[in-house]
């Protein structure tokens, strides 16, 4: 029996999600139930593993346990980038071994086609609009990260946009860039929104259960999972619960919690929208992965998201989000002048699972018990790829991307406690303060 180390706590700042259309929380679990498939963690990976599972077995019920509400936890909490292209922040050019971008680029193109499917099915209201995503830089080393990525585009043979600083200002309004790199790919959405849709839209024979927080795991020949008012019995287990699988035992020492924060004003007035400029809607994320992503979202509202923290236990921690929000302004004001001072009306942290060879977990971990884990922040289309990949793994279906998959090594060890959590933040710290104006 794993006894969980740490369970999830989020802090209740979250734009996205409060933003978002309201839906009927399904109840928590009570009581004594068994099924022959449950997936624990309901974020995008969770949602599509449980979806896929139940059209392959209509008549199984699969049950889905989530520890808060669905879209409030770190799938809700990203900026909404739905991105096709390889994004391997590892790689000087973001792409790296070039069959393996290819792969990627595969699975993130799958991904998207579920999504573009699911939102027109089920006319979930999430504000995707396929606006691409500009990469842009201010310092040496950004311009020089972006003629990195220009050479890798070529390589991969995808369409991309170099614009020089005196047009970007009819792209993005602001004249703060010197250069930016635009691909067209990539999807925009309201993240929190997509997950309650996907939440009100999965097959009859999914049965959710929110506000469930599982204590225990137990191993034998069936899983148990078990809380404070009963538990659930699993012939098979999935974990999609990324970072947090590791405080049940599975993946030890190799999973990193880190978390970003993202601050959202008021939505801008038809005189400040002029003001601005630039396209209606755009997504801006940092030629330096230690910079600033951007959104101007399609209600009009400016979005900032950056620095970092490692929180070991996975829950959000107070005095991170006090020194995002500092630094927050001081981003926001150096991009947006001419409304300096500008209230926020939203401030929040949220975690991606991130790994230290920027690998993933994608297979069986323990007899009954299969993952997948770590998405290294690209949780929209890749949680949503793999989850649906590993249901048809699970239901016998092969094809090249799950054998792409099920070839990686995984995620790899982290130094020991306490030189990881010390080592890790130092890292952090350094690599936004190296990103100068990109921060």
């Amino acid at each position: 029996m794993y006894r969980s180390t740490s369970t999830p706590a989020d802090d209740n700042g979250c734009g996205w999600f409060h933003l978002s259309p309201a839906r009927k929380v399904c109840p928590a679990h009570s009581g004594r139930t068994q099924a022959r498939w449950v997936v624990l963690g309901a974020g995008f990976t969770g949602l599509a593993a449980a979806r896929q599972l139940a059209l392959h077995y209509p008549d199984d019920q699969v049950v889905l346990v989530e520890a808060q509400q669905v879209g409030f936890g770190a799938s809700g909490r990203n900026s909404g980038f739905a991105i096709d292209l390889p994004h391997d922040i590892g790689a000087p050019d973001y792409i790296g071994h070039l069959p393996t971008a290819r792969m990627n680029l595969k699975l993130n193109l799958r991904a998207q086609a579920i999504l573009k499917q699911l939102i027109n099915d089920r006319g979930i209201d999430c504000q995707l609009r396929p606006d691409g995503k500009y990469q842009a830089a201010i310092e040496d080393k950004g311009m020089a990260v972006l003629e990195a990525y220009r050479s890798g585009l070529d390589k991969l043979g995808q369409p991309y946009e170099m614009i020089d600083s005196p047009d970007l200002p009819a792209h993005l309004g602001t004249d703060f860039y010197r250069k930016a790199l635009y691909t067209p790919g990539t999807l925009l959405l309201q993240p929190a929104a997509l997950a309650k849709g996907l939440a009100e839209s999965l097959p009859d024979n999914v049965t959710l259960y929110e506000n469930t927080v599982i204590t225990h795991v137990e191993q034998g020949q069936r899983i148990t999972l078990k809380h404070n008012n009963g538990e659930i019995i699993a012939d098979q287990l999935l974990l999609t619960n990324n970072a947090f699988a590791s405080h049940f035992g599975f993946l030890p020492g190799r999973l990193l919690p880190i978390f970003t924060y993202a601050s959202m004003t008021r939505p801008l007035t038809e005189q400040e929208q002029e003001h601005l400029g630039g396209k209606p809607t755009w997504g801006i994320i940092p030629a330096d992965p230690f910079g600033s992503t951007l959104r101007r979202t399609p209600d009009q509202r400016l979005l900032v998201r950056n620095s970092f923290s490692f929180n070991a236990d996975g829950r959000a921690h107070q005095r991170y989000l006090d020194r995002a929000a500092r630094q927050h302004r001081a981003s926001f004001d150096r991009r947006f002048p001419m409304f300096s001072g500008m209230p926020f009306e939203y401030t929040w942290g949220g975690s991606m699972c991130l790994s230290r060879n920027h690998l993933s977990h994608f297979g069986t971990l323990a007899p009954n018990v299969h993952g997948a884990l770590c998405c290294n922040g690209l949780g929209i289309t890749r949680g949503t790829a793999t989850g649906t990949l590993l249901a048809d793994w699970l239901a016998g279906e092969r094809d090249e991307l799950v054998d792409f998959l099920l070839a990686s090594e995984g995620p790899n060890c982290n130094p020991p406690e306490p030189l990881l959590t010390l080592g890790v933040n130092l890292n952090l710290r350094w690599g936004q303060h190296r990103a100068g104006l990109e921060s």
